[in-house]
Formats: C-alpha cells, structure tokens, sequence
C-alpha cells in the first residue's frame, strides 16, 4: 500500500483526508460508512452538522473574522463512488479499502476504481472544515448520496435545507476548465423473460470471453470510438447463430449504466460437427474485430475456450430476439451539437446485458442538453425493444443545467484562474450529468460552477489522478472562496 507516500504529496491536508477517504468503503447506496465519517469529523471540529433522512451531510463552518459580511458559499460532492473491478481481481468494495498506488504523476487503485470521483472533492471540503488559517465568508459543505445510480441525495434536498444560493461543484474532471452546463439523463431498461429448453445431444460448449477494453464514463468518453462489451460479444454471437447454430447457454456484459461495457462472456453450444470450422471462423471474425479496434482499444483479447456442457439452453425464438436487440440497440454519439463545436448534444450507452433466473435485463443511459432531444433517444432505444417483444420502461430521468453566461460566480472564477496560473481557463457545457441540475430546479436562482483536478478513466478500473493537478485545483478553490 502507497498511504504513506500519499501523505508526502501536498496539498498534504487534502491529501491527507483523501488517504482515509480510500480506506473507507461507500458503494452507492450503501454509504454508511462515510456518513459516520463525516459526522464524527463535524463532530470533532465543533461545526455545525446536519444529516438528513437519506444521507445527505451539510457541515456548516462560519465565516473567518473579517469576512463575515460575505454570502454563503456551498461546496458541494457526493460521497458515493463507482464499484468497478478487473475481472481477475478480488475486491469487496463493502469491506475492502482501496489499494493506491502512485505511478508516473497520477495516483491509481489496483485493479478497481479509486474513487478520486468525487473523493478529492470531499478530501477538500474536510480539508478547509478543517483550516484554521484560510479566509472565508461563511460556508455549507454538502455531501450528497448517491449520485452515481440516480442522483437520489440531490433529488431528496427539501427546498429550505441550503441557506446559500451560491455553490461550487467540485465534480468535474478536467483541470483548468470550469463548467457552467451539463446534460440531462434517464435510463431505458428492456427486460425479456428467460424461456429456456434442454440442452441439445451431439453439441460442444464454449466459453467468450471479451476483455481488455478501456470502459470508461458513459458522459465524458463516449466520443472517443472505444470499444463495447456488450455490442463486440453480440456480434460474435450474432455471426455465429447464423453461421454455425450456435446455441446460447448464458450471457453477462457489462456492469454500471453510466459505465462503458469493458467486460463480458457467454457459453454458447456448436454442434459438434461444426466444432472445427467455428472454431477457426471465431479467430479470424475475433482478429478482424481486434484489428477495428487496434487504435483505440489495444488490449482488446477475445477469447474462445472449451467450458462445461450446460443443462440447458436458451429457447430459440428468444434467442434471436435478443441478439437481434443488442445489434439494432444504438450506441454512442447520436448528435453532435450545433451551437457549441466539438460537444456532444445526445448520445446513448449501451450498458449492460444480465441473464437472471426468470429474465434478461438490458441497461441503457441516455443522455443530452436538449431535453426533447434526450426523450427522443430514449424513445429510440424502447422501439427496438418493443419491436423485439421485449418489456421496456424509463426511468424518471434527471435535468440538464442550462448555461448562464453571465454567472457572477463564474466571472470571479475566470479572473481567479487568469491571475494564478497566466492563462484564461475553458468554460465549458459537460455532456456528463452533474448534481448541479437537480440543485438548480429546486432552488432557482443558484449560482453555479463545477470545477476539479484532472481524473481519467472514471467509472472503470483505470481511473487515476494527476497529482499536479490537485494543487492547482486547490489553489483556485480557496482563492474564489476568499474572493467571492
């Protein structure tokens, strides 16, 4: 374990509540054990602290002398984080701590998510909670639940539970960009129920496996051609239903639905006297996909081996109707936007395919700026479940953030960027769902930001920190609280 050479970095205060942070397991939905933290850190401190029923913390710090005339500034983060792991790696994100390690000026988990998102952003609230030597008006930290599978903490906010009206959302991923729009987002679900028959005589069971993909966050990295689990296995199984009759045992891809499918496998059935040729069609079908993905994806493995006959077998009919689903299922980009060049207006993710006792569920997320535009998408990928005779349902979704250009908050954070660092910050719309959506329909008027260090890879095992960067997203922070 590298806790010890993280606590030599500096910021060291935020690095410091960063290292306990990664001992402290907070799945989604299941954050108990961060919200004991945080209380007793309020606790300990002498600082007002509210929990409410769902989990949301508010730690309220008053103002330093001097600044007591200053508006209340809110500091917001979620304290849940995405559970993803290598397939080979054995991890119980309910009881386990993360495992960091520095390497070439990022920080990395080993073999799961670290939980930078949004850790780092809780490490610096507690960090200036903490601060007896940083000037401030006075503050409201939040820490909301939840976020990652529905934004159900953000959701849950009464609309008399934040006295500012001024926050700073310390969840974005891209240092010296400031964001002041994000896309709304809702899930579609197709759902078919599991017929199957007995396993045929004179057949041959298989093993597919598809791994070595990036993965990735369904918002941020969706326009960047990297590969899908779930859309690479179908294909195989596709091809190989048509070709060889191949007969489907079992199928599992993918995990997260804000989660690009890096990981999936199935057990198939060849008849025997097809055995060979399947066998030497799959390497070559599996190299030609190898070779489509050779720039984005170069440790695309696709694998093919000898696995235990099953007992039994996926009906037919239902077979096809599924394989013809995750074909015709879009994925990825679906408009590009026309106001702003080089973002992303609406796209879709095909997440995950999950075979369970009674039925086979499908996630998909959908997301866009443009809400007619996102409900839209998400009457897309229902057609193509209906059409397959598949259930289907939406969930409530979440909103988008529309931009406010003239932002008093965003101003001071512009001016403040350009005098510590010489050069003018982006200031940008993200394609990726942030609480500030949520916050701003229920309390209009909010004044926002989200800003953050640089985090890449979130939402999959190869998710790191850039070390520099969290100082430079630290300094910003305290000179726009000062200032503001």
């Amino acid at each position: 374990m590298e806790y010890d050479e993280i606590l030599n970095l500096a910021p060291a205060t935020v690095w410091r509540y960063f290292a306990e942070i990664l001992t402290i397991p907070r799945p989604s939905k299941r954050e108990e054990q961060i919200i004991a933290y945080l209380k007793a850190f309020g606790e300990e401190h002498n600082l007002e602290t509210e929990i409410d029923e769902l989990g949301n913390v508010i730690i309220r710090k008053p103002a330093t002398f001097g600044f007591e005339d200053k508006p209340i500034v809110i500091l917001q983060s979620h304290i849940d984080m995405v559970c993803e792991k290598n397939s080979d790696v054995d991890h119980d994100f309910d009881n386990d701590p993360i495992i960091p390690r520095i390497e070439d000026g990022w920080v990395k988990a080993t073999g799961t998510t670290l939980g930078a998102d949004d850790g780092i952003g809780i490490a610096a609230q507690l960090a200036i909670l903490a601060a007896d030597d940083i000037e401030h008006g006075p503050l409201e930290c939040l820490f909301t639940v939840d976020e990652e599978t529905g934004l159900t903490g953000a959701f849950g906010l009464k609309p008399d539970q934040l006295k500012g009206r001024i926050l700073l959302n310390l969840d974005s991923e891209d240092e010296g960009e400031i964001f002041i729009g994000c896309a709304g987002g809702k899930d579609t679900l197709g759902k078919f129920d599991l017929v199957t028959e007995p396993t045929p005589t004179g057949h041959k069971a298989f093993r597919i496996e598809v791994k070595g993909l990036t993965g990735g966050h369904s918002g941020d990295d969706i326009h960047k051609g990297r590969g899908n689990a779930v859309k690479i296995l179908n294909r195989l199984l596709w091809h190989g239903s048509e070709l060889y009759r191949l007969r489907l045992a079992s199928i599992d891809a993918g995990n997260l639905r804000n989660a690009i499918a890096r990981e999936g496998n199935a057990t198939v059935l060849i008849p025997e006297l097809n055995a060979d040729g399947f066998l030497k069609w799959f390497a070559g079908f599996s190299a030609d996909i190898a070779a489509e993905h050779k720039t984005t994806e170069p440790e695309l493995a696709i694998t093919c081996a000898d696995a235990v006959l099953p007992e039994s077998v996926m009906q037919n009919n239902l077979q096809q109707r599924l394989l013809d689903a995750l074909y015709a299922c879009p994925h990825g980009v679906i408009e590009w936007s026309r106001d702003i060049p080089g973002f992303v207006e609406t796209s879709t993710n095909l997440a995950s395919v999950k075979m369970e006792d009674t039925y086979i569920m499908v996630s998909t997320s959908q997301r866009s700026s443009v809400e007619s535009a996102r409900e839209d998408v998400a009457t897309m990928v229902a057609s193509v479940f209906r059409l397959a005779g598949a259930g289907y349902e939406h969930s409530e979704g979440y909103p988008g953030w529309t931009p406010n250009p003239s932002s008093h908050v965003m101003q001071v954070s512009e001016e403040a960027y350009g005098e510590l660092f010489g050069v003018k910050p982006k200031v940008l719309a993200i394609h990726a769902g942030l609480e500030c959506g949520v916050i701003g329909e229920k309390y209009p008027g909010m004044d926002m930001i989200s800003f953050g260090p640089t985090i890449k890879g979130a939402h999959s095992p190869d998710e790191r920190l850039e070390i520099s960067s969290v100082d430079r997203f630290w300094r910003l922070l305290l000179k726009i609280i000062r200032r503001i």
